[in-house]
């Protein structure tokens, strides 16, 4: 059995650029520390049959189901990146323990990114019309907007918008000290 992965969980907003940050990070991470894919929660979701939905109980179900293959896959060696806007805090706090440990009793193999991007560079962004939806009333549960969003305080590394090469730097770099502690 390979060395376990590691899971590495971008959250933010909506159009905050989790997905972009992702994709501009991998190559990174696969040059430097092996083998890297990405589960992008919109693409994810896209996938699943039946659909699930936004109600709180389906996007709680979704973020475990979520959690529990970045979880599978990093027990298999891979790096996991997870672009996924998670919007509460106890979302990520599950897939952080559902991780592979360094050691049985250790730190999990578990890192947060947060996409901080204000909420009108999001809106600017939004490919998918979701801001236009939420103010006209279409939408009613858009996290950030008409769902609470849990900003993470104490995120392994924050980047301002999906191109932040700098943020893309010190990602490859704690994912190679959680690599080397075991």
């Amino acid at each position: 059995m390979s060395a376990p992965g590691c899971v590495i969980w971008i959250t933010g907003r909506p159009s905050a650029g989790k997905s972009t940050f992702a994709r501009r990070v991998q190559s990174l991470l696969t040059t430097h520390c092996g083998p890297t894919l990405i589960l992008d929660g919109d693409a994810v979701r896209a996938r699943l049959k039946p659909a699930p939905g936004y109600d709180d109980q389906a996007r709680s179900d979704f973020y475990a189901s979520l959690a529990g293959l970045a979880a599978l896959l990093a027990e298999q060696g891979f790096l996991v990146l997870v672009p996924a806007t998670a919007h509460k805090r106890e979302f990520r706090d599950h897939a952080r323990e559902l991780a592979p440990r360094v050691t049985e009793a250790g730190e999990p193999r578990f890192l947060e990114v947060f996409v901080d991007a204000p909420l009108e560079v999001c809106e600017a962004r939004d490919s998918k019309g979701l801001y236009a939806k939420s103010k006209s009333g279409e939408v009613s549960d858009l996290p950030g907007v008409g769902k609470h969003f849990d900003v993470p305080q104490h995120s392994d590394v924050v980047a301002q918008g999906g191109k932040d090469g700098a943020a893309h730097q010190r990602l490859v770099h704690q994912v190679l000290r959680v690599l080397a502690l075991g």
